[in-house]
């Protein structure tokens, strides 16, 4: 079983404006309203491939009912623990001439440590050896990194399987803790080696210095438009990056989340793994918002999706 929890979701309201100027009036062309946070977009994507996750965390008024009414709707199952503080709104500012997005995102109620540990405990009655947990995005307000990892490393202790999406402090912290898998972008990868990785082989070999410090078993490094870099044991794959017609890049990192979650916790092989992963994400820039790509656009990019065993040191070969 997957296990996705969002510690600071939100509901996520997508303004389509094209030609959007800051400090100029601007008119709305299409807006839409989707259940929101990192963890949730996962369990959203999970959904769409076939699969099924329990979606956990924290939800708290108006807009936590509409979160849960939409995943149940979806049919994703919902153990979120219920507060009275109100669940933020996130605006999404999608400029489709210019093809930018510009968040405006709310920092979130903060939690306190008797929600934090009524989160913690659902979560550890329920995930059992071999099940994957899914932490995703920012932290509750007021919520240490110190505290997530050692959730991380209390399940991991259990041989629960954790896949870690953050970035800043809550990655440096997490990765201490040892998760099964972490999915940085190129910048987050820098930042938590302090260090400027451009190439492929930096970014290879930077994931590769995660692994060896950290005991971290699978490094997937997500390059936009340049596609994704993949390590695992002693093997590296490098994904193209697919040209589709972008509309939003919101939830292109979650997506490939989802994919990595789904399939290896279905236990198919790493080859197929990171071309799914690769497919979803370009998949879900085609779709405004946050809502999940449809089945044939996935599968028809999967088709397309090149992913090549590589070795910074060898010529690329095709896996």
């Amino acid at each position: 079983m997957i296990f996705t929890v969002t510690l600071n979701p939100a509901r996520d309201r997508t303004v389509m404006i094209p030609g959007f100027e800051a400090g100029k009036v601007n008119r709305i062309k299409e807006t839409r309203d989707d259940p929101g946070g990192k963890g949730i977009n996962v369990s959203k994507v999970i959904a769409a491939l076939g699969g099924t996750s329990v979606a956990m965390g924290i939800l708290g008024g108006q807009a936590g009912r509409y979160i849960q009414r939409c995943l149940e709707d979806m049919s994703i199952e919902c153990d979120f623990v219920r507060t009275n503080a109100e669940t933020r709104t996130n605006i999404k500012v999608v400029d489709p001439e210019r093809h930018v997005t510009t968040d405006i995102n709310a920092s979130g109620a903060p939690a306190s440590k008797r929600v934090l540990s009524r989160v913690y405990r659902k979560l550890e009655s329920r995930a059992k050896p071999g099940d994957v947990v899914v932490f995703a995005g920012k932290l509750a307000a007021g919520m240490p990194p110190e505290m997530l990892a050692a959730w991380i490393r209390a399940l991991e202790q259990r041989d629960v399987r954790v896949f870690l999406d953050a970035d800043g402090e809550t990655l440096r912290q997490g990765v201490k803790a040892a998760p099964y898998l972490i999915k940085p972008n190129e910048a987050e990868l820098s930042g938590l080696l302090d260090e400027t990785l451009k190439t492929p082989e930096e970014v290879c070999r930077g994931a590769r210095r995660v692994m060896e410090e950290t005991g971290v078993r699978f490094v997937a490094v997500s390059m936009g438009a340049d596609g994704a870099l993949f390590a695992s044991g002693s093997r590296a794959y490098r994904g193209e990056g697919l040209r589709v017609n972008a509309l939003s890049t919101v939830g292109a990192g979650d997506s490939m989340m989802a994919a990595l979650a789904w399939g290896l916790d279905a236990g198919l092989p790493e080859i197929d793994v990171c071309r799914r992963a690769l497919a979803v994400s370009a998949a879900c820039v085609t779709c405004t918002g946050t809502q999940t790509p449809p089945p044939e656009t996935i599968q028809a990019l999967y088709e397309q999706a090149r992913v090549l065993e590589y070795n910074p040191m060898k010529k690329e070969t095709e896996a």
